[in-house]
């Protein structure tokens, strides 16, 4: 018998309790029954971002999906936006914004390297005409974090929307878009949310309301905000996944997103303290909570033999595919699930390497971050 652990940064171990509900008969999405429980989920997200605000849409689709859509909806071709690119995701928001005609100033950094706060505040006062500035919080393929507090100050007196891809951090950073500056929030469900691919979340400000300009037809955000405040849709929803959505945001509320923050921060500086005693580089000089990127030459290998052991992690992406290795920290797990990761490591690398010597290291520079910091 062997149970695998899902220590990928998407999808994530689910909870019980979330795929009690997903295993329940389907219902109709145009019933009062649903109308409902989509009417309670938005509620419940409110409180999750604590913002009063009724300014955000579900979308049936990947975080992706939601990137466009905040591209679409509120720039118009031919106006300049500064993208923070120090990735595979920071490259995804080039991409969308050369397809819509933008114009762009690239603010781009070494894979690892995470936004130098005075460059961004040089390139805005270079650029006072700039409506934009895209980046993700945490960017998942190298585990970097952009301090978007520090982004959100930057813009709050400036006419330019500070549009932030929370897929990684939403449900692990106790983020409050309203009072920190962000004008654009999106998230993705089979991150910290803990459900299935394929539903995306879209917030937005007063602020970016104004610019609110849609082009394009599904991912019309006013026509689906008008819709969805009215707890319907434009179109047919993920309606399965808004039911586990209920049952996630309740979990998060329940531990409260100070605690879930809270959470997240020890098990991964632990991880990291382990990974280090055992003489492993991490990526990201300034990392995230939400994953933790480990250099290594042997990292596929690695990842296979942690595999058989029922560890499953992720790999590195483009030119660190076969360079590194990911041990997210987000969904459905805590302190013993992460020993078994540790713990998968470390025989792995008895397999790889060949060498003995290292074993327990880990385990007790984890234990160890966990006493101190827990």
């Amino acid at each position: 018998m062997k149970k695998e652990r899902l220590f990928t940064p998407g999808p994530v171990q689910i909870p019980e309790r979330v795929l009690k509900v997903l295993g329940e008969p389907i219902i109709h999405h145009r019933t009062p029954e649903f109308k409902e429980i989509f009417a309670y989920t938005r509620e419940l997200f409110k409180r999750l971002v604590d913002s009063p605000s009724d300014n955000f849409v579900y979308f049936a689709s990947s975080g992706t999906g939601a990137m466009e859509a905040a591209v679409a909806n509120f720039f118009k071709p031919g106006e300049k936006v500064i993208v923070i690119n120090a990735g595979k995701f920071g490259e995804r928001w080039v991409q969308i914004a050369n397809t819509y005609g933008l114009e762009i100033v690239e603010l781009k950094y070494e894979w690892g390297k995470s936004v130098d706060i005075d460059q961004l505040k040089d390139s805005l006062d270079r650029n006072p005409d700039a409506k934009g500035v895209l980046f993700q919080i945490s960017e998942t393929s190298t585990g970097a974090y952009h301090d978007y507090k520090a982004i959100g100050e930057l813009c709050k007196n400036r006419d330019t929307l500070v549009v932030a891809d929370a897929i990684t951090t939403l449900g692990v950073y106790n983020i409050k878009p309203q009072q920190e500056g962000i004008d654009i929030l999106i998230g993705g469900s089979q991150k910290a949310l803990m459900l299935p691919p394929g539903l995306s979340i879209l917030w937005f400000s007063e602020r970016a309301e104004k610019r609110l300009n849609p082009k394009g037809y599904y991912f019309d955000v006013k026509k689906e905000v008008k819709k969805q405040k009215d707890a319907t849709t434009a179109y047919t929803p993920a309606v399965s996944l808004i039911i586990g959505l209920r049952e996630s945001l309740e979990i998060l509320l329940e531990e409260g997103m100070e605690n879930v923050e809270k959470r997240h921060r020890i098990m991964s500086e632990a991880t990291r303290k382990a990974v280090e005693e055992l003489g492993f580089k991490v990526l990201p000089e300034k990392p995230a909570i939400s994953v933790t990127a480990i250099l290594s030459e042997f990292a596929e290998k690695l990842r296979k033999e942690m595999l058989t052991l029922g560890v499953r992690t992720a790999g590195g992406q483009d030119h660190l595919k076969g360079k590194l290795f990911r041990i997210s920290h987000m969904g459905y797990l805590d302190m013993l699930d992460h020993f078994s990761a540790i713990g998968a490591l470390e025989l792995a690398m008895v397999k790889v390497l060949g060498k003995t010597d290292h074993l327990g290291k880990g385990i007790r520079a984890f234990q160890k971050a966990i006493v101190i910091n827990g």
